[in-house]
């Protein structure tokens, strides 16, 4: 198969390309409208990946609170399981201990 010659563009060609760009899109009416909408459309781009970044921060709290949620129920039920009558009588069994009476009974005012 034969190798493609590369076009090359003439000077007429450049010259033409280079006058376009200076006769309507470096003019001193459309350059600021240029200059403004890049500077939008890179500000928009910032703010939508600033925005996908904070979900992503937020899912992974609310992930963390979940779990953190089951965690503490958990430990509620463990606490409520070690202070059942019958763990505490066990407890009092154990170490021989009985109700305080009267005497023994502090109120603090």
């Amino acid at each position: 198969m034969a190798a493609r010659k590369r076009r090359k563009t003439s000077k007429r060609e450049e010259n033409e390309i280079k006058l376009f760009f200076s006769k309507y899109i470096f003019t001193s009416q459309t350059l600021p409208f240029i200059f403004v909408f890049s500077v939008m459309g890179i500000l928009f781009v910032l703010i939508r990946m600033k925005g996908i970044e904070q979900d992503y921060k937020f899912n992974e709290v609310a992930k963390t609170l979940k779990i953190k949620q089951i965690e503490n129920k958990e430990l509620k039920a463990d606490r409520a399981r070690m202070l059942s009558v019958k763990n505490l009588k066990g407890f009092a069994k154990r170490f021989n201990l009985k109700e305080p009476d009267e005497k023994h009974i502090i109120i603090i005012p």
